[in-house]
């Protein structure tokens, strides 16, 4: 979404709001998730090593997101972060 305020004949004002500003967002007051999260809950990897299902999903939604993307494994806490390359 862009809006913009002109005064004069000037853009006294411009914002934009990206789809990844909505898409990536935490859970809102109602606890309702983010699209992108709610997307990736209960999904199947594969490979915990490679989880390319995880970055592919994410990039449905913005295809520069995924070039980094951490991610918490189970409840136990453990970070990993994910490159793509290429």
């Amino acid at each position: 979404a862009h809006w913009i305020r002109i005064e004069n004949g000037v853009i006294a004002q411009y914002t934009i709001i990206s789809p990844t500003t909505w898409n990536a967002s935490p859970k809102d007051d109602n606890d309702q998730r983010g699209p992108i999260e709610q997307a990736l809950v209960g999904t199947k990897v594969r490979d915990p090593e490679n989880p390319f299902e995880i970055v592919r999903i994410v990039r449905s939604f913005d295809p520069c997101l995924a070039c980094a993307v951490h991610m918490l494994i189970g409840r136990t806490g453990a970070r990993k972060r994910l490159m793509v390359v290429g």
